[in-house]
């Protein structure tokens, strides 16, 4: 008998039903109350007039009309800088001890995003939320007393001055609870690992040992690790050797495009559940079994904002119109596209995350990814979010019997016009003109927006074919594998003509 998961199983669920419905709209209100006290004797909460906002009797209004957004570039050249200069009270109370690392899709040098210990505290609660939604999975108990693989990027975080840098995911598991560590694996010594195929390695030689009952991780590097305790111990599928695996939270991209391949490595089925952990904070997870849509964290430190999505409100580097208006929780619909702005307790203000969600349940907060504003493909007026592209590529997969864990594409210009021309990662010797024509019939059927550049300026579609390990290598070259890393779904030519001649390299 599971006395100890019968235990905590039993916690669990006692827990969840104590907590109770939430109120995110109100919980929302509280956040940037919270939000603006602490920080309006910082140098900005000065410069935009915290103190005269909380005098207000509905602050969200003149929060919105006194601060600007702002993205990465503009914060950090205009406020985070003093952090590096020894300043405190920039943009929050005192001085960060960690900056999480984060070169998103670019490969450009990395972004230096602070992280605050009330940040370190509020992603802790968020993931113990996450725990206590299990409650609604109906996992057996057994299942709490095994161990969690979380594959991120190294917990040995570099030391620069005054604090330490890393990944996200690396300084979120440097930072588990004591309770938590007994649970946790590869462990500390194995997760400190800087080289992840040594890392990997590592895993794959202690997999025995360890008996496994959750994943979690970016589909792509969990793929790739799972393939390599297979390999080295001769296994059928990764439950031959982790038989009480029963869950695997995803995180990251959309599990969509690996859903087939992830599938192929498992002896059985598993539970996907999403989850949201971006360099700026724990936005959401998915937290009941009905929906794969994940559940906004409203009362946890970060405040939202939306602003409807709309091409005239996107410059030409991805950044945000001033003018573009923004709503709060209270005010967005279901079915809309909006690109997501946060303020947080790590001194990020209406702050551009770079993501664009749907609502898919506004009264419980429940939202899906629906792209990145740098991906939205509207080059001759094909107005293509990330999720369309996403959805025309399980058609694919569908209709070929294909696995495609990777893709990009690129709006390009050749003598007779612009065509659409994909980079699938893929084994399959599918005839590569066939699943052109299927691809561009599945986009004409789903966006009239699509079907209409069709007849215009978008000539049609190219699909080349390539081994998925040359995407791994791409995103190696750029010193992103494993941990956060996102592929590059939609590039620009410039970009693009460096992929297409790393390709050639790779033939």
């Amino acid at each position: 008998m599971n006395i100890i998961g019968n235990f905590i199983k039993g916690v669990i669920n006692v827990t969840d039903k104590i907590t109770g419905d939430d109120n995110p709209i109100e919980e929302q209100k509280e956040v940037l109350k919270k939000l603006l006290e602490y920080a309006k004797d910082t140098s900005f909460g000065k410069v935009y007039e915290f103190e005269s906002i909380l005098e207000n009797e509905d602050i969200q209004t003149p929060f919105k009309l006194n601060v600007p957004y702002f993205d990465y570039n503009e914060i950090n050249d205009n406020w985070w800088y003093k952090l590096h200069e020894d300043q405190t009270d920039v943009t929050w109370p005192g001085s960060p001890d960690y900056f999480a690392l984060s070169s998103g899709t670019t490969g450009k040098t990395s972004k230096r995003i602070p992280v605050t210990d009330e940040m370190i505290d509020a992603i802790r609660q968020a993931g113990i939320k996450q725990v206590l939604a299990l409650s609604n999975f109906d996992l057996p108990a057994d299942f709490f007393e095994t161990g969690i693989l979380m594959l991120g990027s190294s917990t040995d975080l570099i030391e620069n001055d005054d604090h330490l840098e890393g990944e996200i995911s690396g300084i979120s598991a440097s930072n588990i609870p004591s309770w938590f560590s007994g649970y946790y694996k590869p462990g500390k010594e194995i997760a400190k690992i800087e080289d992840w195929d040594e890392r990997v390695a590592k895993i794959a030689e202690k997999a025995p040992n360890w008996d496994i009952g959750a994943l979690s991780g970016i589909p792509s590097w969990i793929e790739l690790m799972l393939k390599e305790v297979i390999k080295k111990h001769n296994l059928n599928n990764i439950h031959d050797i982790w038989p009480n695996l029963q869950v695997y939270t995803s995180g990251g991209v959309a599990f969509g495009p690996y859903e087939k391949s992830f599938n192929a490595l498992m002896g059985k089925p598993v539970t996907v559940i999403d989850t949201y952990l971006a360099s700026e904070g724990f936005i959401a997870f998915q937290s009941r079994p009905e929906t794969d849509a994940m559940k906004l964290v409203t009362g946890n430190g970060i405040y939202f904002e939306f602003v409807p999505f709309n091409p005239d409100y996107i410059l030409e580097d991805g950044s945000l119109s001033q003018e573009a208006p923004s709503l709060t929780l209270s005010e967005v619909e279901k079915g809309q596209n909006y690109v997501l702005i946060i303020s947080t307790v790590s001194g990020a203000w209406r702050y551009l995350i770079g993501d664009t969600v749907e609502f898919t349940d506004v009264e419980r907060a429940e939202i899906k990814i629906t792209g990145r504003t740098k991906f939205f493909l509207n080059t001759v007026g094909s107005q293509l979010s990330v999720n369309k592209l996403d959805d025309a590529l399980q058609d694919i997969m569908e209709t070929f019997d294909m696995e495609i864990p990777e893709y990009t594409l690129c709006a390009k210009k050749y003598e007779d016009g612009f065509y659409h021309t994909w980079y699938l990662g893929t084994t399959s010797k599918q005839d590569s003109k066939e699943v052109a024509k299927k691809l561009d019939e599945s986009l004409k059927a789903a966006n009239k927006n699509y079907k209409v550049a069709r007849t215009k300026a978008l000539k049609g579609v190219k699909v080349f074919m390539v081994d998925p390990d040359v995407f791994y290598s791409w995103n190696d070259r750029n010193k992103k594998k494993g941990g956060q890393v996102k592929m590059e779904r939609v590039m620009k030519e410039e970009k693009f003509a460096e992929w297409e001649d790393f390709v050639e390299k790779k033939s």
